[in-house]
């Protein structure tokens, strides 16, 4: 009634060593044509023998293909392998880590906002047998699927969440890649989101929103120091008020810096009690 489904790492392992380990049962016309192209190669000798041994290098692997059918072992290399003329041949796959740009794509965000997005994805083959197997052409699938990915995951951000969390973006990607293409014998190693371009409307809303704000927080500042300064200016007037010798050497003060700055206007403040004299004769 209920029924057991197998972990989704058990069944790809399965399907590895299915196709490591083939049933080498080909029928007595198989081994007719085994035995034959043998005979050939040792009639042949030593020329054969240059056709027969083959080298892969050290970022290879080379999966034998004898009578259409995967050779037991999986793939070989690296170094010196032998296979039998006419009813052998072999795949070169490349182990190195492979790089690609996604290109531009536009994406409509969750808040309705359209964006264009690029990024790069960093990629390897884990499994030679696989790679050959089960897909006509990894490269060409990881790409076309990198783009629909980053198409999938972008649709369901805002572009506020676009703009400041890329490396989440980048980290959702990478774990979906790796589950899609690890049939395909592919490991995923890293994805990262190069570049997100507005439209310029958008640019300039964004940068006239960015210019008010600064301007707000400029008028902010300068009002709680206008604020501080006549604090302090209320303090220093109450001083003054209590000491009134404090104003002369405050006089005095402010000559000394006017003469430090080589003017040639002096200023002599007079007391408002000498002109109220002045005023009544």
């Amino acid at each position: 009634m209920f029924k057991y489904l197998k972990p989704f790492s058990v069944v790809s392992q399965e399907k590895v060593f299915a196709l490591e380990n083939p049933d080498t049962d080909i029928g007595l016309c198989g081994w007719l044509l085994v035995g034959m192209s043998l005979l050939l190669m040792v009639v042949t000798l030593p020329l054969s023998i240059w056709m027969c041994i083959k080298i892969v290098k050290e970022y290879e692997r080379a999966i034998i293909f004898r009578l259409g059918r995967i050779l037991r072992g999986g793939a070989k290399g690296p170094g010196l392998f032998f296979i039998l003329p006419c009813t052998d041949s072999f795949i070169n796959v490349d182990m190195r880590t492979i790089t690609f740009d996604i290109p531009p794509q536009e994406v409509l965000t969750k808040d309705s906002v359209t964006v264009s997005v690029d990024g790069v994805v960093y990629y390897r083959v884990q499994n030679a047998t696989l790679a050959v197997a089960n897909i006509t052409n990894a490269d060409a699938a990881t790409r076309l699927l990198a783009q629909t990915t980053l198409r999938n995951v972008l649709g369901t951000k805002n572009l506020a969440e676009i703009l400041s969390d890329r490396e989440e973006i980048a980290h959702s990607m990478q774990s979906t890649l790796d589950d899609a293409t690890d049939d395909w014998g592919i490991k995923v190693e890293r994805v990262e989101i190069k570049d997100v371009k507005l439209p310029l409307q958008l640019q300039r809303a964004m940068a006239a929103e960015a210019e008010a704000s600064r301007e707000a927080r400029a008028k902010v500042i300068a009002a709680e120091g206008e604020m501080n300064a006549s604090r302090a200016l209320k303090e220093a007037s109450l001083v003054i008020a209590e000491s009134p010798s404090a104003l002369q050497l405050r006089y005095l003060q402010t000559l000394n810096t006017i003469a430090a700055e080589k003017n040639s206007t002096i200023i002599f403040p007079l007391p408002l009690e000498m002109m109220q004299g002045f005023i009544k004769h």
